[in-house]
C-alpha cells in the first residue's frame, strides 16, 4: 500500500496507492529522529541488500533492505527521520501513514542515547499506534564519553517495550537488536507500551469514539490513534473518514 495526499479546491484528501506489492517478508519499520544513527542502524542490519529511490510522488527518500535471522525473512523499511507525527511535512505525513496504514510487523525506534528525553517524545507517538514496538538506544558510546549510562532495565520498566542499547559504528548491540525485532515480528513476545496520561475529560470522549470507529472501519491498526486525531482538529483523517477514504486504506492497507 502507498498513501497520498491529494489536493483539491477545497482540501486535502489522504488516499490510495501502493507502498509495497506483496507481502512474502515480515515488514519492520526503522523510525527515529534525524541524526539518531538510524541510517547506520540500517546499514548494519541489511548489508548490501538494500536499494533507494524516492517514495512515489514525493520528493522524500526511500530505502529499504533486506535480512535473514533465524530462518526468517525481514524486510525493513527505513521511514523519514521525524520529530513528530503529528506535523503536516511530507517526511512526517510519510513515516505516520506507514506506521498506521502499512501495518508493519515491528517498528524499531532509533534513539540518540545523549538526548534521550528528546527523542523520547517521537517513541510515545509511536507507541500511541502500535504497541509492537522495540526501542534501540543507539550512540551509547557518545553518552558515556558525557558520563553517564542507560539503565536498559529501567527504561524498560518504565516504558513496557524491549530496550537494546547500541553503537551502530562498531556493531555493538546489533545481534540483540535482531533477536528483539524478531521476538516482536513474530509475535513471541508482546509488549505492553505506556500510554500518554490525558486529562478525564479527553479520556472518556476518546472512549466513546473508538467503538464507533471499530464499527465503522474493521481491522483499523489503532482506532485510539484516529480517535485522538479526530479531537485534535486533523482535517486529513476527517476528511478521509467523511468521504470514504478511509475504507480504503484499511482495507488495501491488510498486505499478504
Amino acid at each position: 500500500m502507498r498513501i497520498f495526499k491529494r489536493k483539491t479546491a477545497h482540501t486535502e484528501d489522504l488516499y490510495q496507492i501502493e507502498i509495497m506489492p506483496e507481502r512474502k517478508n515480515n515488514v519492520i519499520a526503522l523510525a527515529g529522529n534525524p541524526n539518531t544513527g538510524k541510517s547506520t542502524i540500517f546499514n548494519r542490519l541489511t548489508g548490501l541488500r538494500q536499494h533507494t529511490g524516492n517514495w512515489p510522488g514525493k520528493t522524500v527518500k526511500k530505502a529499504e533492505g533486506e535480512f535473514t535471522f533465524k530462518n526468517e525473512e525481514f524486510k525493513l523499511i527505513d521511514l523519514p527521520g521525524t520529530y513528530s507525527l503529528l506535523s503536516t511535512s511530507e517526511d512526517e505525513e510519510v513515516a505516520r501513514d506507514f506506521i498506521l496504514f502499512g501495518n508493519p510487523d515491528a517498528t524499531i525506534i532509533v534513539c540518540d542515547a545523549s538526548v534521550l528525553e528528546r527523542n523520547l517524545n517521537l517513541a510515545f507517538q509511536i507507541m500511541q499506534i502500535t504497541y509492537r514496538c522495540v526501542l534501540c538506544v543507539n550512540l551509547i558510546d557518545e553518552a558515556r564519553r558525557k558520563g553517564f549510562e542507560i539503565d536498559k532495565e529501567q527504561l524498560e520498566k518504565e516504558i513496557g517495550v524491549p530496550v537494546v542499547l547500541t553503537n551502530a559504528k562498531s556493531g555493538e548491540g546489533i545481534e540483540e537488536l535482531k533477536e528483539k525485532m524478531y521476538l516482536v515480528a513474530t509475535r513471541l513476545i508482546k509488549p505492553n507500551p505506556r500510554k500518554i496520561k490525558m486529562k478525564d475529560s479527553i479520556r472518556k470522549k476518546i472512549d466513546l469514539l473508538v467503538p464507533l470507529i471499530n464499527e465503522s472501519f474493521t481491522d483499523l491498526y489503532s482506532a485510539e490513534w484516529i480517535a485522538m486525531r479526530l479531537l485534535e482538529g486533523d482535517s486529513k483523517i476527517f476528511n478521509a473518514i467523511k468521504n470514504g477514504k478511509l475504507v480504503e486504506l484499511v482495507n488495501k492497507g491488510k498486505l499478504e
